[in-house]
């Protein structure tokens, strides 16, 4: 099986180092990239300095409380821009508002997850996002595989 990349999008180190701690323990092959705060998300995305070798992630896991670019502008950067829209995104955030999360499903979000606030649940959670979105979900290669447009056959 190819290796899964995994973008996390989340300014909390305990956070950052459970979902770590999580996606270590899954049989699938993820590889987790941590960033800390929005620009440097879009940065990574659009393969930006200091990315220009990123590999465009299979998944972005995002928390919507985030420096310099809240993860709302981060969700509506990606979900707007042609290149980056079918990457799906999980909101994984500790806000319950519903206006919150009624946004986000507006602007594109494919999940949005409230942090549960014990280690046992957040582990939980992580694990069954993983198993969720690779096990039961079928994703797309985005850029790293193309559709030929007449017959929808994919390309490697």
């Amino acid at each position: 099986m190819k290796q899964l990349d995994v973008l996390l999008v989340e300014d909390n180190p305990g956070d950052t180092e459970l979902t770590r701690q999580s996606l270590a323990a899954s049989k699938l092959p993820i590889n987790l990239i941590a960033l800390d705060d929005g620009e440097k998300a879009l940065k990574y995305l659009r393969g930006q300095a200091p990315y220009q070798k990123a590999a465009r992630p299979d998944l972005v896991l995002l928390d919507l409380n985030l420096p310099k670019l809240s993860g709302g502008e981060v969700l509506r950067e990606i979900k707007t821009d042609k290149a980056l829209k079918s990457i799906p995104i999980v909101v994984l955030t500790s806000s319950e508002e519903e206006t919150e999360v009624s946004r986000c499903y507006a602007e594109g979000a494919n999940c949005y997850i409230v942090k549960p606030v014990d280690f046992n649940s957040f582990m939980s959670i992580v694990g069954l996002i993983e198993e969720f979105w690779f096990s039961v979900v079928k994703l797309g290669r985005g850029g790293k595989e193309s559709a030929d447009k007449k017959t929808g056959k994919k390309n490697k």
